[in-house]
């Protein structure tokens, strides 16, 4: 312990310590309590009693490992109070009674690591609706708050409160275990546990809605999700190649809005401001997710293509027809309407806007497109490089009319007034 603080550093101490730690935290107390609701109720009330008693105490030597003994106890109290103990739970209750207070490590059990994923798998699991899913990962896993959330997702705070309370109430309700699944069972939910990662981190690297396009605090709160997952999963080939994609998409931050916060497509960014180190991560992570005998999944393909551009030192030396081959690829893996109108883009770069503009054309009548606004800003983008300037103008006014992010729907309405 160090000695007495005031009240500010003790918050600040206990904010770093939710922020950096509150996954392990949860997790450690929802393997004895085998309630995540309960578990960060338990958390949150050890934070309470750190507020309380750090002031005069001191901080001590490892925060994180006195905020999960504390929570711990008072989770062995309250298993007490609801129902006969005895074996390992009388063992736990002793062990956590007569732990020295100053020796706070010595009460954090040897498979936190495991206790971690056990509660990735939970946060994720798909009883779950996607939104509660999202709010209920950045909550326990990325130890945002609320607010926070709601600001990144721009929904009321409200709206927050009650996914994350309507999530913990459905994994009650439905008595999902704390654990991690195995076989098909683990391989359907690791799916979705990338999901919703890979949604965060789209949030914060292009935004839906808002004055901002670029959130990088999201986007690299998802790629500290991804690391985690990482860690904890090292033999999952999807894993390593969404860590991929993000490293490599995130290295591109610097580059990507102007001063003015408008965005700059892919082939007009200055690759000097690239970030070398990201790109180099993203590397290795792909390397490792390159399991030999085993065909690539959607995020190693995606990791693959976003390599591809990493690689060219300029626009003009990407190799276009690597990358139109790895969207077939993915076509035949994961096959969507938006992964064909990427590979429509690829296509019009690979072998002329032509051959982009009919798979474009071909995907008008999809429904899941109807209303999305890439769609008329590719489809504006090979027009205009056809020459067709009045309809490429169209296009891109109607992407405008249909984006919700303001600094997008400036830029494309400048493309549009270039055109007239």
């Amino acid at each position: 312990m160090t000695s007495a603080q005031p009240a500010d550093a003790v918050t600040t101490a206990v904010s770093t310590a939710w922020r950096l730690e509150s996954a392990r935290i949860i997790a450690g107390v929802a393997r004895l309590v085998r309630d995540v609701g309960l578990a960060e109720e338990l958390a949150q009330d050890a934070l309470v009693a750190a507020l309380e008693q750090w002031p005069e105490a001191g901080v001590p030597d490892n925060p994180a490992a006195w905020i999960t003994a504390v929570a711990k106890r008072r989770a062995v109290d309250r298993i007490r109070r609801e129902q006969n103990y005895a074996g390992k739970l009388a063992e736990i209750g002793h062990r956590m009674e007569t732990a020295d207070d100053t020796a706070f490590d010595a009460v954090l059990d040897d498979r936190i690591e495991d206790d971690v994923l056990r509660l990735v798998f939970t946060a994720c699991h798909p009883v779950l609706p996607t939104p509660a899913r999202v709010a209920l990962t950045l909550r326990m896993l990325g130890g945002l708050t609320t607010d926070e959330i709601a600001r990144a997702f721009l929904v009321p705070e409200a709206t927050v409160a009650q996914r994350v309370v309507r999530a913990k109430k459905t994994l009650a309700d439905a008595n999902v275990p704390f654990e991690v699944p195995q076989g098909a069972d683990r391989e359907a939910r690791l799916s979705s546990v990338l999901e919703v990662v890979y949604l965060i981190f789209n949030e914060g690297y292009a935004a839906t809605a808002g004055d901002q396009w670029l959130r990088v605090d999201l986007a690299l709160e998802a790629l500290r999700l991804g690391r985690l997952l990482a860690g904890l999963a090292p033999g999952e080939p999807e894993v390593h190649g969404l860590v991929a994609l993000m490293e490599i998409q995130a290295s591109r931050s610097r580059a990507r809005v102007g001063p003015d916060g408008e965005p700059i497509p892919l082939l007009e960014q200055n690759r000097g401001r690239w970030d070398r180190l990201l790109i180099e991560r993203g590397f290795a992570a792909l390397l490792r997710a390159r399991e030999p005998g085993r065909p690539p999944g959607p995020y190693v393909l995606q990791a693959a293509i976003a390599a591809c551009h990493a690689r060219a030192a300029s626009a003009e030396e990407t190799d276009w027809a690597q990358i139109v081959a790895l969207y077939g690829l993915l076509a035949r893996c994961a096959p969507s309407p938006v992964v064909e109108l990427n590979r429509a883009v690829a296509v019009g770069m690979a072998e002329g806007p032509e051959k982009g503009l009919a798979i474009v054309d071909g995907l008008a009548g999809e429904k899941a497109l109807k209303d999305y606004h890439l769609l008329p800003g590719v489809r504006g983008d090979l027009l205009e490089r056809l020459g067709r300037r009045d309809e490429a103008r169209a296009e891109f006014e109607r992407a405008a009319s249909l984006t919700r992010n303001t600094a997008e729907r400036r830029a494309l309405r400048k493309r549009a007034d270039r055109l007239g």
